[in-house]
């Protein structure tokens, strides 16, 4: 995983969800918009604290959680 620097988790933000520089805005917000069909421009008209380079690694972020995986530990 890239150093991902623009995405903190603290218990005290939003829940402890992934945001965006300690803002509270998530990655999933921002995910989420993308998904829906808005445009980075749009994205940084509504959210005028957000720079181009929070979405994407908001999208490197989501990248790297959709390729995690859990494997369960087998008792020996």
């Amino acid at each position: 995983m890239e150093d991902l620097t623009r995405i903190t988790l603290d218990p005290s933000v939003m829940g402890g969800k992934a945001c965006i520089r300690g803002l509270r805005v998530t990655v999933s917000t921002v995910i989420g918009l993308l998904a829906a069909g808005r445009s980075r421009e749009e994205i940084l008209g509504a959210y005028p604290y957000l720079e181009s380079e929070d979405i994407d690694q908001a999208l490197a972020y989501a990248s790297w959680r959709v390729d995690e995986r859990e494997v369960d530990l087998i008792d020996a």
